[in-house]
């Protein structure tokens, strides 16, 4: 699968600071110390519904990660997923009387224009769910000749992982039993369905169901895989045993990321899965997270069609802390707009203070757990500056629109 066209990052002068991540796991801020390349798999859309505000902060966040490590001079293995095969799409398809494969493609490609939109610098490897689907199955049933899943007695050909097989289970999410047994059933999980070994088991393999696609799965039978073994089976092909950074949004850490870490653990023997899980906030509109079953989605592509520039939208986003829930407002999205237009006034300007004590600013707030408010109010103090006549570095605002570009992604 393709991704979408992607964008030059300008080169900034100066050294780029070590980068640290609240990392879910250890609940604390630590350094994050890739090697010479960066690994990061950041969990992608199900095609059923256009790209929401709430995509957008995710992946703008992970955005940043890959720009800081550009920065700091690695090359990033970034990989995304396009879940292209599951029940909220089957289902979306059939309300609809529409061909599921259509539908994906269709979201698949709008979701890629909205990215192209937000200069989101696109992934290395942009891959879906169907073409992974004989890996997948080959890795199913790697976990049951481990003897890490087992097949349901009931005829369904349902396959499920054993939480047992996974000695550090928990780990990640730091939950409770009750905690995990409640998330499961509002997150696509079955902790009610009879036969399984634990009600925290999660899918594997769905044996084949009259109405729905399925594909061999080999000594499996035909079916489909579950949702938390594909990512791991894409991560773990593309990007080898440990990764430096799994991301997503707050509502996948658990069952999630839990369940795709403890699949790739037990399929390699290696752990910690990643080195940090990073996890990014929810956008709200008028009180409730931004979801499609409350039906109160911002979708990026209406915001474009009515004619608010991206980088209004992307600086909006930015405004706020990226691993808090955060309300999307009128009022943000005009503070995102007019905070634009200021920058590209002042980088317009002919000379302003030092463009170099400007890059170091934006790059310690950033590095910082992505603190975007912080390297925001360093730009507006710049520009405020510029604009009244200070400073007389006359190669500062083409350094602030190139850093402004670089680190945050914002297009002057």
């Amino acid at each position: 699968m393709d991704a979408w066209t992607g964008h030059d990052v300008p080169n900034l002068p100066g050294d780029a600071p070590t980068l640290k991540l609240y990392d879910s796991a250890r609940r604390s801020v630590q350094p994050v110390t890739p090697g010479e390349t960066a690994t990061m798999y950041v969990c992608g859309i199900t095609p059923y519904d256009a790209t929401h505000l709430g995509h957008a902060a995710t992946m703008i966040a992970f955005d940043l990660v890959n720009r800081l490590w550009r920065d700091a001079g690695h090359r990033v293995d970034y990989v995304q997923n396009v879940t292209d095969i599951d029940d909220p799409l089957l289902e979306r398809a059939a309300r609809d009387g529409e061909d599921w494969v259509v539908l994906a493609m269709r979201e698949t490609a709008l979701f890629r224009e909205d990215m192209e939109a937000l200069r989101i610098i696109p992934p290395a490897h942009y891959v879906g769910a169907v073409e992974s689907i004989p890996a997948i199955a080959g890795h199913v049933r790697d976990l049951v000749a481990k003897g890490a899943a087992y097949r349901l007695e009931d005829g369904t050909g349902d396959v499920y992982f054993d939480i047992a097989a996974a000695p550090r289970w928990g780990y990640e999410s730091n939950l409770s039993r009750d905690e995990m047994t409640t998330l499961s059933a509002e997150r696509g999980g079955d902790p009610e369905r009879a036969g399984k070994r634990d009600p925290l088991d999660p899918l594997l393999w769905r044996g084949a169901r009259e109405g729905e696609p399925v594909w061999d799965g080999g000594d499996l039978g035909p079916g489909r895989p579950g949702w938390h073994i594909e990512c791991a089976t894409i991560a773990l092909n593309l990007l080898g045993d440990t990764i430096d950074v799994q991301g997503g949004g707050s509502d996948l850490l658990y069952p999630h990321h839990e369940c795709s870490a403890a699949h790739a653990e037990v399929l390699t023997g290696a752990a910690p899965f990643a080195s940090h899980y990073v996890h990014a906030g929810m956008i709200g509109l008028d009180g409730e997270k931004m979801s499609k079953s409350k039906g109160n989605l911002v979708f990026v592509s209406r915001l474009r069609a009515d004619g608010v520039d991206p980088m209004g939208v992307r600086l909006g986003l930015l405004s706020g802390q990226y691993r808090t829930d955060r309300e999307w407002t009128d009022e943000v999205r005009k503070a995102g707009e007019q905070r634009l237009a200021r920058w590209r006034e002042a980088s317009a300007a002919p000379s302003g203070p030092s463009g170099a004590g400007l890059v170091a600013a934006v790059r310690e707030a950033l590095a910082s757990d992505l603190d975007a408010p912080a390297a925001l109010a360093v730009v507006d103090a710049w520009a405020e500056a510029a604009l009244s006549g200070a400073g007389d570095d006359t190669t500062a605002p083409k350094l602030m629109a190139e850093a402004v570009d670089a680190l945050l992604g914002v297009r002057l």
